[in-house]
């Protein structure tokens, strides 16, 4: 399987409900790396798995919705403990519909799976990962 890998970040303030994340309750800001790594089992005749640019661009435009908020604010996510595994999950729902829509042109037709991750610090990360219909 072939793979690229663009990377973006994202800058969030939120808080968690639960005893288990301590501190962690109290409204925090998070500064995250967003990995975006695309796959599919054969090259375009370009030689591509994606077009980086594209890749690149579609990342910055599923993040922008989120980065500088304060996703306790967010209807979306009202009643949500928004960990960094659930939201390497909702950005790859997001980047799954886009490239559904055809954000990524004929190359991104061709891909078969799709993984997010995100690194919360240089000792924590979590992903999420996927096929692409």
């Amino acid at each position: 399987m072939y793979s690229l890998t663009v990377r973006d970040h994202m800058m969030i303030a939120h808080s968690f409900v639960g005893a288990v994340f301590g501190p962690a309750q109290e409204l925090h800001g998070a500064t995250f790396l967003v990995d975006a790594e695309f796959r599919r089992p054969s090259l375009s005749a370009d030689g591509l798995v994606v077009d980086i640019g594209l890749a690149a661009a579609l990342l910055k435009e599923v993040l922008a919705p989120l980065t500088y908020r304060n996703l306790d604010e967010l209807p979306e996510f009202r009643g949500r403990n928004t960990t960094t595994e659930f939201l390497a999950g909702e950005v790859f729902h997001r980047l799954r519909a886009r490239i559904a829509d055809g954000a990524l042109g004929e190359d991104g037709r061709a891909l078969a799976g799709l993984r997010v991750e995100l690194h919360e610090s240089h000792v924590a990360r979590a992903a999420f990962e996927g096929p692409l219909p």
